[in-house]
C-alpha cells in the first residue's frame, strides 16, 4: 500500500517539513529576503566526538533552503509549487558542541525555472559554522 504525498497548497510558499520538525527545527522568519530557522542541539544531533554531525547541517539547510526557493519562486511568479533540490554545495567551516544553531537563507539568483539559494548555519556568538549553496527547480 503506498500513500501519496500531500498536495503543496501554502499560499506562503512554505509548508513545515516533517523531517525538520523531527529534527526539532523551528522556523523563526519567512520573508522575500531570508528564511531563518533554529535548532537547539541534542543528543542525537551529535557525532561519535560530541561535535554536531555535518549531516544536520546539510540536511536542514536543505530544508530552509527549500523553504527560501519556494518563496522566492512564488513572489516572482505568483505561481505555488514546490521546488526540488538537484544540487547541493556544503562549505563545513567550524563546528561546535552541543547549543543552538541558526540557518538563515537568501535568494542569490531567482529566474523562472531555477532558483539559487545560499544557506548560512552560525553557532553560539554568531561563528559561522556552515555554507550551502542549492539549486531549485519545479516539481
Amino acid at each position: 500500500m503506498t500513500t501519496e504525498p500531500p498536495k503543496y497548497e501554502n499560499p506562503e510558499g512554505y509548508t513545515e517539513s516533517p523531517f525538520g520538525e523531527f529534527m526539532g527545527l523551528h522556523t523563526m522568519e519567512i520573508t522575500d529576503e531570508h528564511v531563518s530557522a533554529e535548532l537547539v542541539i541534542r543528543p542525537e544531533h551529535m557525532n561519535p566526538m560530541g561535535a554536531i554531525h555535518g549531516g544536520v547541517f546539510i540536511a536542514l539547510s536543505d530544508n530552509i533552503g527549500t523553504a527560501m526557493a519556494n518563496r522566492a519562486h512564488m513572489t516572482l511568479t505568483n505561481d505555488v509549487v514546490f521546488m526540488v533540490g538537484i544540487d547541493l554545495h556544503a562549505n563545513m567551516m567550524a563546528n561546535q558542541q552541543g547549543g543552538t544553531i541558526y540557518f538563515e537563507a537568501k535568494p542569490i539568483r531567482v529566474g523562472r525555472r531555477v532558483v539559487f539559494v545560499r544557506t548560512t548555519v552560525t553557532g553560539e556568538n554568531g561563528r559561522k559554522l556552515a555554507e550551502v549553496t542549492t539549486t531549485h527547480v519545479p516539481a
